[in-house]
């Protein structure tokens, strides 16, 4: 249990990785990670892409960053993104695919990964360009992008430091 509180507090965002691409067994246990992920009435809604291939990566990147209306990588040169897409037929799919999504940064933590929850999945796979992405994939069904997990190992200064914690947090009545 401890180990588990100090990864929630000690996991940070990182945005700026190193090329060096994440071994199979840290990432298949970042995947099961979030296959364990709790779902509305266990369901078991959402689905993870996982994509390494540098070509597609970049055109990830390039959608996502059209949307967001920069040139930069949105990605931070993550060697490896999952991304979590939920089935819309069910009521909590948007609750279901942010909890895979917090399982999988929390699981890199722990095997010593670094990781970045990348928005703009939602609009990415609305636009004709990411359904037809997801049509050559193979997947088939009404889902929903919910987010980009970003993997990696983190690159010098690529992790920030925690802001302390506001003190309105917590209410208790």
């Amino acid at each position: 249990m401890k180990e588990t509180l100090q990864d929630i507090k000690d996991r940070r965002s990182c945005r700026k990785f190193s090329e060096r691409q994440i071994e199979d067994e840290k990432l298949d246990a970042i995947l099961e990670a979030g296959t364990w992920a709790a779902t509305g009435r266990g369901m078991q809604s959402p689905i993870m892409v996982v994509v390494q291939d540098r070509p597609t990566l970049e055109k990830l990147s390039k959608m996502n960053a059209a949307i967001l209306g920069v040139a930069s990588d949105p990605f931070y040169g993550a060697p490896t993104a999952v991304i979590v897409l939920a089935d819309k037929s069910r009521p909590t799919y948007l609750e279901d695919g942010s909890l895979v999504m917090g399982n999988l940064m929390l699981a890199a933590h722990a095997v010593g990964a670094a990781s970045c929850w990348i928005h703009r999945a939602r609009e990415v796979f609305e636009s004709e360009e990411g359904k037809a992405m997801l049509k050559e994939w193979g997947i088939e069904g009404d889902y929903a992008g919910i987010g980009h997990c970003a993997l990696g190992y983190a690159a010098e200064n690529g992790l920030t430091p925690a802001k302390p914690r506001k003190e309105s947090w917590v209410y208790r009545v």
